[in-house]
């Protein structure tokens, strides 16, 4: 079995995973560090929940000058919640190797980021609309940067940030090393590594079933006005540890957390409208399981690595399955089993088919209890129609014959060994038992 050391990371290092419960790489990390480690650019491309982020911080890491106070490698991420989960991390392996990092993303206060840039950072973590913020006000300088992770660009892709990206890669060194890391790839992402990037090399994890191998997934069928009482049946029914529930924007989701609070529910929202400072709380609370129930828009779906969640449900069904698959990962991760609920309306079946393509799998339809009784009830009425048919089928039927009783009541009467025929309307009756005698000369 591989391990950390046999990669050469630190013996510090690979203490602080173990510590996290971190023994042995994961496929994508196999694959990515010693890549890396070499200087090569590189292009990953895995699903969510493979562990990427140790796949790129543990190789950086080793490259960092400890003694020198400028910022040498740059994280750029599309959310502010990938953004602190990666520094954590990032935090961690620092404190084993001595490395200085810092998180920088928007809803913070600016004047407190310029005075934790001054105390020299080597390592930045930060969203592209704050890091370019911070560069029109020459509060930090990436001209000395010469390692450039660009995590989920297809998600910066998806939010509009590429054009962000691509200022902030001409304000680092042209000498830079860049590592894109993407679940899927789009032309538009292809198109910046070919700008960018020097002869990459491309690493690609199949990973659909790296995600959805520990996740049972079901469909509901529901309209919008049962959509709800369903979800609470659901809950009820589930009475699930930590749950997402997913929509499509950010009113649908405040809708539903407003239902749900009023139906007595542990329940907060999560979306784009809300501060920072919320956000973080929210997320707090959720992770310390004081909420039971978060309902979120595609804010959550990437990056988020929250330990707990038994259940995801998708309240509005995704619009293909690059981020069904996103979604879902939530829940199943590091080895333990998860459930994921869909909800389609009749006219959503198309969208379920093409989700059931991408993740080349067809998933089961459950039924509601409402459902499940009306099936029960329409199968008692059948059996009961059944038995009375037979009763009357009883009563009008005929009586056996003599020979029933002689010869037992299974051929009901009938003599099968007679040569007889039964005589039919408009056909002549010839006697078949009877020889004919030939005629005499």
């Amino acid at each position: 079995m591989t391990t950390f050391q046999d990669f050469g990371v630190a013996p510090s290092i690979c203490e602080a995973l173990r510590h996290q419960g971190i023994e042995t790489p994961t496929p994508v990390q196999e694959a990515a560090i010693p890549a890396v480690r070499a200087g090569k650019d590189c292009i990953v491309q895995a699903q969510t929940g493979t562990g990427k982020t140790l796949a790129f911080l543990l190789p950086v890491m080793e490259k960092i000058k400890t003694r020198a106070d400028n910022v040498q490698a740059l994280v750029v991420t599309p959310t502010r919640e990938l953004a602190i989960q990666i520094a954590k991390v990032a935090k961690l392996l620092g404190e084993s190797s001595g490395v200085r990092t810092l998180a920088i993303y928007g809803g913070q206060d600016i004047e407190r980021q310029k005075l934790r840039l001054h105390r020299g950072p080597q390592i930045i973590i930060g969203t592209p609309g704050r890091l370019l913020d911070h560069i029109r006000r020459h509060s930090i300088d990436l001209s000395l940067v010469n390692r450039v992770v660009l995590d989920e660009a297809d998600e910066m892709l998806h939010l509009g940030f590429l054009e962000d990206v691509e200022a902030l890669l001409r304000e680092t060194a042209s000498d830079r090393q860049l590592l894109l890391f993407s679940a899927t790839m789009p032309d538009r992402v292809r198109a910046l590594s070919a700008q960018f990037m020097r002869a990459p090399q491309n690493i690609q994890i199949a990973g659909e079933h790296v995600t959805l191998d520990n996740i049972e997934q079901i469909i509901v069928d529901s309209t919008e006005e049962t959509k709800l009482d369903q979800l609470s049946e659901l809950i009820n029914r589930e009475n699930p540890y930590l749950m997402m529930v997913f929509c499509h924007t950010k009113q649908r989701a405040h809708m539903v957390t407003m239902a749900l609070a009023a139906r007595g529910y542990l329940v907060d929202e999560l979306h784009g409208d809300m501060s920072q400072s919320q956000r973080a709380l929210v997320l707090r609370r959720f992770r310390k399981a004081e909420l039971q129930i978060l309902c979120t828009t595609d804010i959550a779906a990437r990056g988020l690595d929250i330990e707990g969640i038994t259940h995801v449900v998708n309240y509005d069904i995704p619009q293909n399955a690059a981020w069904y698959i996103h979604r879902i990962g939530r829940t199943g991760r590091a080895g333990s089993r998860g459930k994921a609920i869909t909800f389609v309306n009749a006219r959503q079946y198309d969208i379920l088919r093409r989700i059931e393509a991408g993740i080349k799998d067809r998933i089961r339809k459950a039924h509601s209890e409402h459902h499940k009784k009306h099936e029960k009830k329409q199968k008692q009425m059948l059996e009961k129609i059944r038995a009375q048919r037979e009763a009357e089928k009883k009563k009008h039927s005929k009586p056996l014959s003599k020979y029933a009783n002689r010869k037992g009541s299974g051929h009901k009467g009938r003599n099968l060994r007679s040569r007889r025929q039964k005589p039919q309307p408009g056909k002549r009756v010839t006697n078949i038992g009877h020889r004919s005698k030939r005629k005499r000369r």
